[in-house]
């Protein structure tokens, strides 16, 4: 892996633990938005992208985000994880970190070759990529 394994019992509590460090003062709405990923893996809340849409997600977006690189400071943001309706922030804690935990269990094997709703199939590592850059990303930004 190339980035701390989600996957694993230790990292996965390791964000959980971070994330319980948020306060209510934190926005629920960034809560909401780290939720949209796994949304995407465990729902049918959002609509696949049609055909062109994938060609542009798979050919100029998909590196960015299953890299272990960090993301550009100019990255805009996908539509579906524009969050601007009110959340509730013990809410929402509890169902991110329901996901986190729902996918730590299933482990990193079921994931591998797991067809994403954007990118098409990924391995265990690009999968684990996505998911723990873009929450460290965010947690970051509110200093935990």
């Amino acid at each position: 892996m190339d980035l701390p394994n989600i996957f694993t019992k230790e990292v996965a509590e390791g964000v959980i633990e971070r994330i319980n460090k948020l306060t209510p003062n934190s926005q629920p709405q960034m809560l909401a938005h780290c939720c949209v990923a796994y949304e995407m893996v465990y729902t049918d809340k959002h609509p696949k992208p049609g055909f062109f849409m994938s060609f542009i997600l798979k050919s100029f977006v998909k590196k960015m985000v299953v890299s272990d690189k960090s993301y550009p400071k100019s990255s805009k943001t996908a539509p579906a994880f524009i969050i601007n309706d009110e959340k509730d922030f013990e809410a929402e804690k509890k169902r991110l970190i329901d996901y986190i935990r729902e996918t730590q269990v299933l482990g990193a094997y079921i994931f591998d070759g797991k067809v994403s709703h954007s990118f098409g199939p990924l391995s265990d590592n690009e999968w684990n990529n996505m998911f723990y850059k873009h929450l460290d990303h965010h947690l970051k930004q509110f200093g935990v």
